[in-house]
This record gives structure tokens, C-alpha cells and sequence, in this order.
């Protein structure tokens, strides 16, 4: 595999993942993210440049120096042809077996290829699915391959047209002082490790909230290094009511106005959050969201 470091290439890079969404979308974020100051320290890797084939985003070495913090140590992989890349996969080179880890793609097909390289290096694997939620503003917007430079620190308030309608509820960034707050109902958090990782994510990427009467959030969502919008939440006193829904509708404005890629993920029991998802626009993608966690022998969990 081949270290693509170059700026015009990985802009090169960008412009063609284009072409490959919906299921490149998992690389495609990472790539932003990479070409606009590389906040989570990620890296790119190809077969070959620039007739490639496949592609995988990891952190660098210095930033995987936890075994078993599969929240830092997690791989996006886009394949043109995922039945082809199980050799790839084995390398422990490329991918550290030896660690706890995630695998993240939009690809069920690279499910086997992963299972087998799994195996040759004795790993146990847990596979999970969910939908892909996307809106024809996303793909309007990236089909045009622009590219904007800007911090959501830097960017101005929102409108109020959402405050006018509920005066006593205000959209606001989520401050990192709530990062316990949403770790406490995060489904995949709850712990030292993650609390970690959602501090990082808010700190550094677009984050929102809904303020309610107390003036502490009553929903929130935030971004990853992929640009999935995720560890969405709604207090339970505040569902039902179109909370999340008016949220979602309010962050992908802003997400739009500054051309950043996003996309959600949703369980299929979650009848809820696809409730809300479809108020805000969003509608199903022909592809899933797929998650292969790893085990080595040694840290598989009781």
C-alpha cells in the first residue's frame, strides 16, 4: 500500500471518491476531514496512485499507543472490489491485529474478506449493521466536488428562525463541558476510553445542541473523523415533540452552507431516531452502515 500524503493528491483523492458515493461515503468524510487540518490525525493509504483500487483511512502509529481503545484505533476501507482485498486486509502492516479495533464500511461484500484475514491472524470479529441515511442536499452539494475552508468556531451565529418558533429553546454548538453528559448516553459509550473520544470530537468538530428552559442540553448530536453525524440523543421528558427532528434540519443547514459531507446511521429497532431522520429530510441509502469489531485472543472481552 502506498502513504498518499500529498495535498493535490488527496485533493485528487476527494474529487474521485465523489463519484463513488453513497459507499464511499465512510473515506470520503475522512478525507475532508484529512484535507482540512487532519484534527483526529488520520492517514491515507492506496494499492496504487492514481488507478486505485482500494483505499483505507487509519490513525498514525503515535496516535494507537492504547491496545484496547477501539474508538482511536478504527479503519475506514472503501474497495472498488472488496472481494479481492482479503490479501491486503492480513498484512498486519496495514492493519494491527494485535490491537482492539473497529472496521468501518458501506461495503456488506468486505465482510468476508475481513472475517478471513481475521482468522489467519486468530482475531475474533462482531459484526453490526445499520441503516444509511443521506439528503438530496448532500449529494446536490458533493456532486459539485467544491471544497470550503472554514472552523464551526469561526462561523457566526445561526439564524433564529428555530428560537422564533421556540422561544424558550436555543440552538447552540455542545459545549465539551457536556461530554459526560452525552458519554453517559452514548448506547456505545460509558466509559473511560470513549469519554475520551467524545471530548476530542466536540472540541474539534461541529457539535449542536438544543438548549432547553435550564439552559443545559435537552438534545445534541456531534460529528466523527468520518463526517457521520452520530450519538444523537433527546432527553425523554423533551421526545416526541420534534426536538431531534428540528436539530437535524438546523446542523445539516449549517453543514450544507459550509460544504462539509455528513450522513447518519440509524439502527433498524431504533423507530425513533427514523422518525426523526425522516422528518429532517434525510431518506434510506441504497447501501448499509457495517461495523466489524476485533478481538486478538488475548483481549477478547468476557
Amino acid at each position: 500500500m502506498i502513504l498518499l500524503n500529498n495535498s493535490q493528491k488527496l485533493l485528487a483523492l476527494y474529487k474521485s471518491l465523489a463519484r463513488s458515493i453513497p459507499v464511499s461515503l465512510k473515506v470520503y468524510g475522512s478525507v475532508y476531514h484529512i484535507n482540512h487540518g487532519n484534527p483526529f490525525n488520520m492517514e491515507v493509504l492506496v494499492d496504487s496512485w492514481p488507478d486505485y483500487q482500494m483505499v483505507i483511512i487509519r490513525p498514525q502509529k503515535q496516535e494507537m499507543t492504547d491496545d484496547m481503545d477501539s474508538y482511536t484505533n478504527i479503519y475506514h476501507i472503501f474497495s472498488k472490489e472488496p472481494q479481492k482485498s482479503q490479501e491486503v486486509l492480513k498484512n498486519c502492516e496495514i492493519i494491527n491485529w494485535k490491537q482492539r479495533l473497529r472496521i468501518q464500511g458501506l461495503q456488506e461484500s468486505l465482510g468476508e474478506e475481513i472475517r478471513a484475514a481475521a482468522f489467519s491472524n486468530s482475531v475474533k470479529v462482531e459484526h453490526s449493521r445499520a441503516g444509511l441515511f443521506i439528503t438530496e442536499d448532500f449529494l446536490k452539494l458533493h456532486a459539485s466536488n467544491k471544497s470550503m475552508l472554514g472552523s464551526w468556531a469561526e462561523t457566526g451565529q445561526p439564524d433564529d428562525e428555530f428560537e422564533r418558533k421556540t422561544p424558550n429553546f436555543n440552538y447552540a454548538q455542545l459545549d465539551i463541558s457536556y461530554s459526560g453528559l452525552v458519554n453517559d448516553n452514548w448506547k456505545r459509550g460509558k466509559n473511560e476510553r470513549s469519554l475520551r473520544y467524545i471530548k476530542r470530537c466536540i472540541e474539534v468538530l461541529p457539535a449542536a445542541c438544543v438548549l432547553g428552559p435550564e439552559g443545559t442540553p435537552i438534545s445534541w448530536i456531534t460529528m466523527d473523523p468520518s463526517c457521520e453525524v452520530g450519538m444523537g440523543y433527546c432527553m425523554e421528558k423533551y421526545r416526541k415533540k420534534g426536538n431531534m427532528a428540528q436539530l437535524l434540519v438546523r446542523h445539516q443547514k449549517y453543514l450544507c452552507q459550509k460544504n462539509i459531507p455528513f450522513y447518519v446511521s440509524v439502527l433498524e429497532d431504533n423507530k425513533d431516531s427514523r422518525r426523526s431522520v425522516g422528518l429532517a429530510g434525510y431518506f434510506e441509502a441504497p447501501c448499509e452502515w457495517h461495523q466489524w469489531t476485533c478481538y486478538p485472543q488475548n483481549l477478547v472481552p468476557f
